[in-house]
């Protein structure tokens, strides 16, 4: 099987009536802890058969999913709570427990720029190379600040220890500048 998939057949049906998707909004309401088996995934997100109620469809999206999870796999069982209800396709939207207990780091780097911290280089690019200095946090020294040297020098793996230049959290982007290489 690829990386995406749609819910098999028998994973799932949706309601048949309206009575029974209102009887699935009232006993699944924003803010009810469901749990389920991953089903299916797609680009927008993973969908899940939830316990209890198997005329639910429930789908988390991946615009609620932090930046640097991946969305659960086929089978999997996750844990999570209601945040919304779609009455035109009957499915119940889930925020998953993994991503809302995920703190986002990038923003205490914010107050750091300026400091020296060190990191370990993940990729290499033609443009620069990419050095990750906290959980879910990873700058990019462009190339253009270090010269070709630097370039060649750096490898995949090697701990180096760099100055944070910018942060834009918004943007979810981290400049750096090796501060020594080999």
């Amino acid at each position: 099987m690829g990386e995406y998939s749609w819910p098999s057949g028998g994973s799932f049906h949706a309601p048949v009536s309206a009575e029974e998707w209102l009887e699935t909004v009232r006993s699944l309401p924003v803010g009810a802890p469901i749990s389920g088996e991953v089903t299916g995934r797609q680009p927008f997100g993973a969908f899940l058969s939830v316990d209890g109620h198997p005329e639910a469809v429930g789908l988390a999206r991946v615009d609620r999913m932090p930046r640097c999870m991946e969305l659960p796999l086929v089978g999997q069982v996750v844990t999570g709570e209601v945040v919304w209800h779609a009455e035109h396709n009957h499915q119940v939207g889930v925020t998953l427990r993994a991503w809302v207990a995920h703190e986002d780091l990038l923003p205490r780097f914010v107050e750091r720029v300026g400091q020296v911290v060190t990191g370990r280089v993940t990729k290499i690019a033609p443009f620069g190379f990419f050095v990750r200095i906290a959980h879910c946090v990873e700058g990019l020294v462009p190339l253009a600040e270090q010269g070709a040297d630097t370039a060649t020098s750096v490898r995949e793996g090697q701990d180096l220890s760099v100055r944070i230049v910018a942060v834009d959290p918004d943007r979810a982007r981290v400049l750096l500048a090796a501060e020594d290489t080999p």
